[in-house]
């Protein structure tokens, strides 16, 4: 099996949306609401768009590796 395609998913709190992009994966840029939903997208987008850049590797799969962030702040309760 060839490389996985790394995508990064990132938590943007303005937009309330989780934001995915790749350096392995030309054009690819995408939000949704949920990580779950947005895990779901490169399935579809990832092999279109390697095809569309003319560099979909032969066989019959990939292997996509999402790495999700979000970041939060606590409060501290103060004694």
């Amino acid at each position: 099996m060839n490389k996985p395609y790394f995508i990064r998913a990132e938590w943007d709190s303005g937009a309330h949306v989780w934001v995915a992009s790749s350096d392995d994966v030309p054009g690819l840029a995408t939000e949704a609401d949920t990580i779950e939903a947005l895990d779901a997208k490169p399935q579809t987008m990832v092999p279109e768009l390697l095809e569309a850049n003319g560099c979909l590797p032969s066989g019959e799969s990939i292997q996509v590796e999402l790495f999700a962030r979000r970041f939060s702040i606590a409060t501290l309760a103060h004694a």
